[in-house]
């Protein structure tokens, strides 16, 4: 089931984390499932080999990303880019999440960033 285009960036948020660090990753390029795991450890995060690929299934048809071919140096491996809704989309999470973390720390729950 293909998602309807018209749908405003806002109303996929907020994004399962699985999700966010997909398009973080693939907004600096065309990936591998196995490269955005890697990107995502990199960041802290361990995502599970199956939710990774049961949220790109999803992302796909949501048109988030795109298949983007084989990848040269192995071709069992499929790449993947971002969308230009994908890349909204993840704009606005980073802009939620963001408005997030001042809130946090106007409450007192984080401390001030050293310049």
């Amino acid at each position: 089931m293909t998602m309807d285009r018209q749908r405003p960036a806002e109303s996929y948020l907020p994004l399962r984390p699985v999700e966010f660090h997909v398009l973080l990753s693939l907004a600096a390029g065309e990936r591998h499932g196995y490269g955005m795991l890697q990107d995502a450890e990199s960041r802290g995060e361990r995502i599970d080999v199956g939710t990774l690929y049961r949220a790109l299934a999803r992302m796909v048809d949501q048109l988030l990303i795109a298949p983007a071919g084989n990848d040269p140096s192995d071709e069992r491996r499929n790449n993947y880019r971002i969308t230009p809704l994908g890349l909204e989309v993840a704009r606005a999470e980073a802009a939620r999440m963001a408005a997030l973390t001042r809130a946090a720390r106007a409450g007192g729950l984080l401390g001030a960033i050293a310049t």
